[in-house]
């Protein structure tokens, strides 16, 4: 006399669950993903992280990945393509691992002058360089441009330059 228990199939996809504190991040990431119906390797293809590293991450084995703002980085493109709340995902990696984002950095309203910012932080020499080169075009074009007789005389007010043009 048993009755055969039947179960009813919505036709709706579930939505994705949102992470669940209390599981911890690797667990509520492989939740996400399986209720997404996606496996490693399919995150993998689309993020370009290896399976290794997604492995490591759901199974929180830090030791394995890589420190601060890379593994801040892996874990907000991981909760990206699985659509769900990202801060929440990096303030739970922070209780987990202990690290500080950058945001929440303090920084001196004094350094934040533009007074004190190089016009070009990684160094001069590369503006000097086209000075340089465009200095030494102009002048190779002047004498090209004397020696061809299209610069009057009148302009030619140096002995030497006249020299040139003979």
């Amino acid at each position: 006399m048993n009755k055969p228990l039947l179960r009813a199939v919505s036709s709706t996809p579930e939505p994705i669950a949102e992470p669940d504190e209390a599981k911890g991040l690797g667990a509520s990431l492989r939740a996400m993903r399986t209720a997404k119906g996606c496996s490693l390797s399919d995150v993998s293809a689309r993020l370009k992280y290896s399976v290794r590293q997604l492995d490591a991450l759901e199974n929180e084995q830090w030791d394995r990945l890589p420190n601060g703002v890379l593994l801040r980085g892996l874990v907000k493109n991981y909760g990206r393509f699985l659509e769900t709340d990202v801060d929440a995902l990096l303030a739970m990696l922070d209780t987990q691992v202990g690290t500080r984002s950058a945001a929440s950095v303090p920084v001196p309203a004094a350094s934040l002058s533009g007074a004190d910012l190089p016009l070009h932080p990684e160094g001069g020499s590369r503006s000097w360089g086209w000075l340089l080169v465009i200095v030494v075009l102009l002048v190779v074009a002047g004498v090209y441009a004397i020696d061809r007789g299209w610069v009057p005389d009148s302009w030619l007010i140096f002995d030497w330059l006249k020299a040139l043009k003979q």
